[in-house]
């Protein structure tokens, strides 16, 4: 289905699962097998971060795997039908579903770090309970270094504040932000806010948040 609706943000973690069970439960058996994992804000959303997130984002191993996501959402619009960006190194396609945009691609790029955007998701995520799917997500850490380079404070104050509040991987986050290349002030001024962290409660990747 080829049409084009007006796009609007997620408002909430309930809003993420709605669009997410839709995804998951169209592609169906189809999704057994199939190495994904949930990146960018909806991953941060997902684990309880309140934070700005404006659509769902979903890594492929496989470009064959994009071309059955992507079948699966045949009947929601499409807005970029699976197709190779060379400029991006990505196989990538773009639906709406419930009008929230849902990203689904690959990224190859050769080399990278065990932290990059394209190698960490599949090192460094937590398993998220979503009704009767396991959502496999980037974990905080990873998504907090992204905000940072990109200098996003609307999105890496929340992750920072939440992170606090519930528990950090210091030793992951340094790594991280050494490897993308982070000012040392920075890195500095970044683990001093998390090394006087609160008692962790609830590991925040058992469950999307209400």
């Amino acid at each position: 289905m080829e049409q084009n609706t007006r796009a609007r943000p997620l408002r909430s973690p309930a809003d993420l699962r709605s669009v997410l069970t839709q995804v998951l439960d169209l592609v169906g058996p189809e999704a057994s097998g199939v190495e994904y994992r949930l990146v960018g804000t909806g991953a941060a959303l997902a684990q309880g971060v309140q934070l700005p997130a404006g659509d769902v984002d979903i890594l492929m191993a496989r470009r064959g795997d994009v071309d059955r996501f992507a079948a699966a959402l045949s009947g929601s619009p499409c807005l970029v039908p699976p197709a190779w960006l060379p400029d991006a190194r990505q196989y990538f396609a773009r639906f709406q579903v419930e009008q929230i945009v849902v990203e689904i691609s690959t990224v190859e790029r050769p080399g990278g770090t065990e932290t990059s955007e394209w190698i960490g998701p599949w090192r460094h995520y937590v398993q998220i309970k979503l009704d009767t799917h396991l959502v496999p997500a980037v974990c905080l850490e990873l998504q907090l270094v992204t905000e940072l380079v990109r200098d996003r404070p609307d999105r890496y104050t929340p992750l920072i504040e939440h992170m606090r509040q519930h528990s950090a991987d210091l030793p992951l986050l340094l790594k991280a932000m050494r490897e993308h290349g982070l000012h040392p002030v920075l890195q500095e001024r970044v683990l001093g806010q998390l090394r006087h962290q609160q008692p962790a409660g609830q590991p925040p990747g058992d469950n999307i948040v209400s």
